[in-house]
């Protein structure tokens, strides 16, 4: 077995990378191994200097953390663009269609939502802001702990409607999907992968993130909610 790669990545990428790693263990003989956390822990581990040799989160989580001296400057690559979808309990009435007035109703109406730590909590809690339902809304407002998913929260009865990352959603348990947000909701959040400085694996890592964004990995991408870039 040759040299191993070691990333850690936040959890909406999770299902994706670990199908594609083992895709690529098996065509090349190199061994990648990632773990996924919530992204806001795996930047402060990358911050704390833990040895990764690659991430892939947010691009703008990336960006910051270039920027502050944990990545190879220049390394960032995007990889997927990953659309935000709703969901309710499995068994509740969902709107259709899924317009921007459905997704605001459904906000105003329930009484607690949940939301992620990542990128799509962060969206909601704009749209809360930027219709007024923050004040009387940011309390329903109810934040996953890093690494569990909205559709958990959703299957424990403990919020009625939950946001988060398509990719993140399918194939959970006692939910059922409502559809995408609209486009004029969706953020347009675009998950990349980029080299550690405290990398020591450095040529490694670099021929699996070339793995990640060659033709051959789209169709994975696809199947679990997200679009090639």
């Amino acid at each position: 077995m040759s040299v191993t790669a070691a990333g850690i990545s936040s959890m909406a990428t999770r299902q994706i990378l670990a199908e594609l790693a083992a895709a690529y263990e098996e065509a090349t003989g190199d061994m990648i191994t990632i773990e996924s956390v919530g992204g806001v822990d795996a930047a402060k581990r990358i911050r704390a200097g833990e040895a990764f040799d690659f991430a892939v989160l947010a691009s703008d989580a990336l960006q910051k953390l270039e920027a502050d001296g944990h990545l190879v400057p220049g390394s960032i690559i995007e990889i997927a663009e990953s659309p935000m979808a709703m969901a309710v309990r499995a068994g509740q009435p969902k709107p259709d269609p899924l317009d921007e007035a459905a997704v605001r109703k459904a906000m105003e109406s329930a009484k607690a939502i949940g939301i992620s730590t990542g990128p799509s909590g962060t969206h909601v809690q704009k749209l809360a802001r930027d219709w007024g339902l923050e004040s009387e809304g940011a309390s329903r407002l109810v934040q996953a702990k890093p690494g569990i998913p909205v559709a958990k929260l959703l299957a424990d009865g403990e919020v009625d409607v939950g946001f988060q990352q398509l990719s993140e959603m399918l194939g959970a348990p006692g939910i059922e999907i409502v559809g995408l947000l609209p486009e004029s909701l969706q953020p347009g959040t675009v998950f990349a992968a980029a080299l550690c400085k405290a990398a020591a694996h450095p040529d490694a890592a670099r021929a699996f993130i070339e793995y990640l964004v060659s033709e051959e990995t789209a169709e994975t991408k696809r199947q679990h909610g997200m679009t090639p870039v």
